[in-house]
């Protein structure tokens, strides 16, 4: 209490000194005005020397860990400039404590010049809240936690429209010296004006945190969106919009409340395994079905894929038609068709294949017929995930398939528009 007593009379000192020399060496007509402007001058430089000092000696302790891993808190702290909105406020506050000191003489100006630096403190504490949130998502940045940082993001957009909002109050009752719950009392009357216009933000914010405790999103993943028909990746979640850039280099935007109600395809787990699903039939003629007799089948043995396959079939159908009357007949007993064989050559192919990847899934199977043909999918996966080596490698897989799907007598369908 001392010191502060001591501050006090030092500066009041000095007011008193500006206001006789005022007084003593000026016209009667300007002295007023004179003493005014020299007091407010003496007044912003304090104001601004102590902002200055503050600022060296927060910045300089926080830039000595600025480079130190091992301080990420301070690091966070330092380049979200928080330091600075902290001199500010330290700085305001004394220039709020020397007010009545230098301006104890003219009272008008002090009552301006009070609520003036009071706005400006508001201000202040609304910019260190912003510059706080900035230091989280700093943190979280250099933790590379990019869940909690959109997280942070619908939290801190939230709290930045609220804070201007709270702001915003604050300093209309600053200006006119009004009260605060006088303001408040009659946001009752529109409160559901407020939630309509605010709807967005709030669907935005329980958004955000859903995204960010579920884990199934963040920015960079690769995404699909059918009912947009979108597929890119994400640049940015905030409070509103979402931003996909699709493959086009395009940008999209997209309501981000729409994670909520809307099927989102997240494909990036295809990157980070290095693996992409191949999905794709073939559509063969069925009047091109058929059994195969011993010359096809004494043909294809010849194949290496599945000439071990043929040889272990003929010996085991050989012995079982030795049991049945009629063997001459293709159709008695059992018998090996064209589409039955490639089908076990095309599952062959792809578990010799080095651009397959062979712990997945691999499926060769017929599907339902169609007035077109009958459709034989391909299902595996490769184990290169770059969109150009992917197309590579399946446009290699169905160019060899399509080609040697003659060698069994098969045809392909190809429809030709007339």
């Amino acid at each position: 209490m001392n010191e502060l007593q001591g501050t006090r009379d030092f500066l009041e000192n000095i007011s008193d000194t500006i206001h006789y020399f005022v007084k003593d060496h000026f016209p009667d007509g300007t002295v007023l005005i004179t003493q005014i402007v020299l007091k407010l001058l003496f007044w912003v430089l304090i104001i601004y020397l102590a902002d200055l000092l503050w600022k060296m000696l927060l910045n300089s302790i926080f830039r000595i860990k600025f480079n130190n891993d091992r301080h990420p808190i301070m690091k966070s702290v330092y380049l979200a400039r928080l330091t600075n909105s902290a001199s500010h406020l330290f700085a305001l506050l004394l220039g709020n404590f020397a007010l009545y000191s230098i301006f104890d003489r003219h009272p008008k100006s002090f009552t301006l010049l009070e609520r003036l630096i009071d706005l400006v403190i508001v201000l202040v504490v609304a910019n260190m809240l912003y510059r706080g949130l900035s230091a989280f998502r700093n943190y979280f940045t250099i933790k590379q936690d990019f869940y909690k940082i959109i997280a942070l993001n619908a939290v801190s957009q939230t709290v930045k429209t609220f804070g201007i909002f709270v702001s915003t109050v604050v300093a209309i009752c600053v200006i006119f010296g009004i009260s605060g719950s006088t303001i408040v009392g009659s946001l009752g009357a529109i409160t559901a004006v407020l939630v309509l216009v605010f709807r967005d933000t709030i669907l935005g914010f329980v958004t955000g945190i859903h995204v960010a405790t579920s884990k199934n999103l963040k920015v960079g993943d690769w995404i699909g969106i059918p009912k947009y028909n979108l597929e890119g990746n994400i640049m940015d979640i905030n409070l509103l919009t979402t931003k996909i850039q699709n493959f086009d280099k395009t940008i999209s935007t997209i309501p981000t409340y729409d994670f909520l109600t809307t099927e989102i395809k997240n494909i990036q787990v295809m990157s980070e395994t290095n693996t992409r699903r191949i999905k794709r039939s073939i559509i063969f003629n069925i009047n091109s079905f058929k059994f195969l007799d011993e010359e096809t089948m004494s043909k294809l043995a010849k194949i290496n894929l599945i000439s071990e396959y043929l040889t272990q079939k003929q010996g085991e159908m050989a012995a079982l038609r030795r049991t049945i009357a009629n063997p001459e007949m293709l159709i008695n007993g059992r018998q090996l068709t064209n589409i039955g064989v490639f089908r076990e050559y095309v599952f062959n192919y792809l578990k010799n294949n080095r651009h397959i990847d062979q712990d997945g899934t691999i499926i060769v199977r017929q599907l339902e017929n169609t007035p077109q043909g009958m459709p034989l999918e391909i299902y595996c996966f490769t184990n290169d995930a770059v969109w150009a080596n992917y197309e590579d490698i399946q446009a290699d897989i169905f160019d060899h398939l399509l080609v040697a799907s003659k060698e069994f007598d098969l045809q392909v369908v190809q429809v030709v528009k007339i």
